[in-house]
């Protein structure tokens, strides 16, 4: 189930990030005389004139507050902050949920299409910006991720001072993920009993495009347990358990099963960019998270209000 937020804006609308991102220049000088013409190699999608106009209205500047100008020379290893700016951001018509707060975390329930953090043609949608705006609170930094498509829990820290406390939750493999998936079954899983289970463990790198993945031959560095828990003709729901966190691994996963999730539009095959398709979202949620809170020593465990598309026969 969706949850429908009201809110929409006009396609000309000009999204500009309410806070500014950072990026290190580089320690090698590779021939930039000044920061506009390492802005210009750095984000070739950005034309030179709208670098110029965002240095002339003071949206690019050193970190300690100093402003530059579009002659100001390239310094290698400095700080520099920019404002991120997108326009016709696309919104996404479906709500978050805040599931539990305190003075060290927050833990958030991401709908289908909403990235965590900005990035791409997203600046102020997303999960990230979502939070700031609702809770006040500006130091927010998500211990993990979830993939743009992908519903369900997040975790966030709150507090500079135990945050690395939680990201060691999950360096160390301390925390239990649960996930559920829908996927067209193969001719053997169609007629095998239930729960069938697989463990998959193999080794993930970068692919082409750089946003894709791939399993490679190599030294294992993904491991998942995957079970067909309910089947409906052609159609599986399946529980997955990842026991490392590589990028897409749950769908690459389920893609070496041969039977990859509903709705992908990366696996097996890329598919041309276009607009969300709000009533086909990937059938993938993180359904669950628990851990030992290090402060507290407490059991903490989350579950997810959205669910995946229904199967014939099954509970929604």
């Amino acid at each position: 189930m969706l949850h429908c937020a009201l809110i929409f804006l006009p396609e000309s609308t000009v999204s500009i990030a309410r806070q500014a991102s950072e990026i290190t220049l580089p320690a090698v000088n590779n021939g930039w005389h000044t920061v506009l013409q390492f802005l210009c190699s750095q984000f070739p999608f950005i034309s030179e004139a709208i670098w110029r106009q965002r240095i002339a209205t003071g949206k690019v500047y050193w970190f300690n507050g100093e402003s530059i100008t579009e002659h100001t020379p390239f310094s290698p290893s400095k700080r520099l902050c920019y404002y991120r700016e997108v326009t016709a951001e696309p919104v996404i018509p479906f709500a978050h949920q805040i599931v539990y707060q305190d003075e060290h975390i927050l833990v958030a329930d991401k709908p289908h299409f909403l990235p965590v953090t900005p990035g791409g043609e997203y600046v102020n949608e997303c999960l990230l910006a979502r939070l700031q705006r609702e809770t006040g609170i500006s130091d927010i930094v998500p211990v993990h991720r979830l993939d743009r498509e992908t519903a369900g829990i997040v975790l966030f820290s709150l507090n500079a001072a135990s945050r690395a406390q939680y990201y060691q939750l999950f360096s160390e493999g301390r925390v239990q993920k649960q996930y559920q998936a829908v996927a067209k079954l193969s001719a053997e899983a169609q007629h095998c009993a239930l729960p069938r289970h697989w463990h998959i463990a193999n080794r993930i790198e970068k692919s082409q495009p750089r946003f894709l993945n791939a399993i490679v031959p190599g030294p294992v560095n993904a491991v998942s347990d995957i079970s067909l828990v309910v089947k409906a003709g052609d159609i599986g729901l399946f529980q997955l358990s990842p026991h490392s966190g590589k990028t897409h691994q749950l769908r690459l996963h389920m893609l070496s099963l041969g039977m990859p999730i509903l709705h992908d539009k990366y696996y097996p095959e890329l598919l041309p960019k276009q607009p969300p398709q709000f009533d086909k979202p990937l059938q993938l949620l993180a359904a669950s998270l628990g851990f030992i809170q290090p402060d507290s020593n407490k059991l903490l465990q989350f579950s997810s209000g959205f669910s995946l598309k229904v199967l014939p026969g099954t509970a929604p």
